[in-house]
């Protein structure tokens, strides 16, 4: 009840401070919430993927989960039901086709994804990010394997999974990438590992890469992780969107720490 109870003020918070985008005075930033965060447009590419995402909501299967990151605050079975982990751990519709969105606006070569779950994150990053390719890793066998299934269901090539902890695979695909054009940490909900994976994802980005962060709200440990990377030399501009932070690191702009309604 006491997490609950943080949250919710976490969130009136946010929403008497957050701006509408004729408050910001950013070029960069009104272009980018205008253009992108709030194009709430039809897009043929969402239709298919949400289909999967009424599939799971709807499923009568159980798995045994393998949970690697904070866990669930709902859910702490070793055996769950995949609808109700959908239920739970799936971002809704309108911030999964933001990834979609902002994916087609960055035109990322590498993408990479820390937490796969079921894989409707990752499609919609791999379909918005249609000249790229997408890596994500996953903790959770079971899960790991629904994912890929979705992955071929819908033909989607351009995803590279992986089966294993952030620790163990992190470093190997920062040894074999050039650059990380777009990053979504979206597991272990804890603030070390959060700033861990952070700066390990920095040696890879450059002036025009862009990181999300998931749930920045979720516990005090995350708020303070956001906090932290808001503080990061590196960072110059940052948008808190309250269910997903975004990170710039664009040398040529002022920094700037947004929030927005979204």
């Amino acid at each position: 009840m006491g997490e609950q109870l943080r949250q919710i003020g976490s969130y009136l918070e946010h929403l008497v401070k957050a701006r509408s985008r004729h408050g910001i005075h950013s070029p960069f930033v009104y272009g980018l919430a205008d253009q992108v965060l709030r194009d709430t447009g039809h897009r043929p590419e969402y239709p298919a993927v949400e289909q999967l995402r009424e599939e799971l909501l709807d499923s009568e299967q159980t798995i045994r989960v393998n949970d690697l990151g904070a866990g669930s605050r709902v859910l702490d079975l070793p055996v769950r039901r995949v609808a109700d982990m959908a239920r739970t751990a799936l971002k809704p519709p309108h911030y999964a086709q933001m990834l979609f969105r902002l994916a087609r606006w960055q035109d990322p070569g590498t993408v990479l994804e820390l937490g796969t779950s079921f894989g409707i994150s990752t499609l919609y990053l791999a379909r918005g990010a249609e000249n790229g390719t997408v890596i994500t890793i996953e903790g959770c066998p079971q899960t790991h394997h629904i994912a890929r299934h979705h992955f071929d269901e819908l033909k989607q090539r351009n995803i590279t999974p992986l089966l294993g902890s952030f620790r163990s695979r992190l470093p190997e695909v920062l040894r074999n990438v050039d650059a990380l054009d777009m990053v979504f940490i979206d597991g272990h909900h804890a603030k070390g590992p959060t700033l861990e994976y952070f700066e390990q994802c920095l040696t890879k980005a450059h002036n025009d890469s862009l990181f999300i962060l998931d749930d920045i709200h979720w516990s005090r440990g995350m708020e303070e992780a956001w906090e932290a990377v808001k503080q990061h030399p590196r960072v110059t501009v940052t948008i808190d969107l309250f269910a997903l932070g975004l990170v710039f690191f664009r040398s040529e702009q002022a920094p700037q720490h947004f929030r927005l309604r979204y």
